[in-house]
């Protein structure tokens, strides 16, 4: 018996060094040979936030390849010019609805009325957030606590209420906004990072609870944007201007599109980012600190 059990052990090993060694050559493979885009025709995206700066972006450029889309947004006003906006090119693309994401029964109010009066939501983009620039002690509890209501909570409260119907049709995908600052720590933006680590956090959760439930259809995407020209970030530090500036609203929703239209797990803003981190991050910590002080970056304390 105990003969057979190592066998069998042995046997799991091999096979997991055979895939290991495929996934590293399909991975160099697509380094090369861009992923192929699926069709997005058919999909139904909610996205928050879609009142401004990216989500109105990505509300634009969703409609762009023919999906339907739900703008939410706490603000009614600027939510809905989107929505004229994107209508009065693609009529009938567009939906707006008025929630404040960070209260679970408002959001279970929303996702009603939404499989009432639009359907089942087949892409899920979490994009609302706040970025308060400023020293840990200068915050105070309510503004850290509204930012993880809104930068964490809101995420749960929208994978609480629109997670079963994908569950229930076995397609569906799920788009994080997190930052690189959910990537490496900053100064002024201690309560941020901390939200924004803890949303990957949440996105590799699911994907694993997801996967290991059998929902082998639905696909998860999180995002890790440099500083976005939004307007949240009134005074960044960059120190290569040239090789890091700011990104636009506009490039960054085409890249979270492109993102999910080839199903990919993490994607940085720009591209190199990630796998910059991740290749000092075998490293030892005093060198990664001396490469992160040399390219500089990050941002000057500001008012909100």
């Amino acid at each position: 018996m105990d003969k057979m059990k190592w066998s069998s052990i042995f046997a799991e090993l091999v096979l997991l060094l055979v895939k290991s060694v495929y996934y590293i050559g399909e991975s160099i493979y697509y380094m090369f040979v861009p992923l192929p885009e699926k069709s997005l025709a058919d999909d139904i995206v909610l996205i928050t936030g879609t009142g401004h700066g990216i989500g109105k972006c990505l509300a634009m450029q969703f409609a762009d390849v023919s999906a339907k889309v739900v703008c939410v947004d706490i603000n009614e006003k600027s939510n809905a010019e989107t929505v004229k906006e994107i209508n009065s090119k693609w009529k009938g693309k567009a939906f707006a609805y008025t929630c404040d994401v960070s209260t679970l029964e408002k959001v279970r109010e929303l996702g009603e009325r939404v499989k009432s009066e639009v359907g089942t939501v087949t892409i899920l983009v979490n994009n609302a957030g706040i970025m308060p620039c400023k020293p840990l002690e200068a915050h105070d509890e309510a503004t850290i606590r509204k930012i993880f209501d809104i930068n964490v909570f809101a995420h749960l409260w929208m994978l609480d209420t629109f997670l079963p119907g994908m569950k229930a049709l076995n397609k569906g995908h799920l788009v994080f906004l997190s930052s690189m600052a959910g990537i490496i720590g900053l100064k002024n933006l201690v309560p941020y990072c901390a939200s924004k680590f803890a949303v990957r956090g949440l996105a590799e959760a699911i994907m694993d609870e997801c996967r290991g439930d059998g929902f082998t259809n639905l696909n998860f995407t999180s995002i890790f944007p440099y500083m976005v020209d939004t307007g949240l970030c009134k005074k960044p530090i960059i120190r290569f201007p040239s090789l890091l500036p700011l990104v636009t609203p506009e490039s960054t929703a085409r890249e979270i599109i492109s993102a999910v239209r080839r199903n990919l797990f993490e994607h940085s803003i720009p591209s190199p980012l990630l796998a910059i981190n991740n290749i000092f991050r075998c490293y030892p910590y005093k060198m990664a600190m001396d490469f992160k002080d040399f390219m500089g970056g990050g941002v000057d304390a500001h008012d909100d």
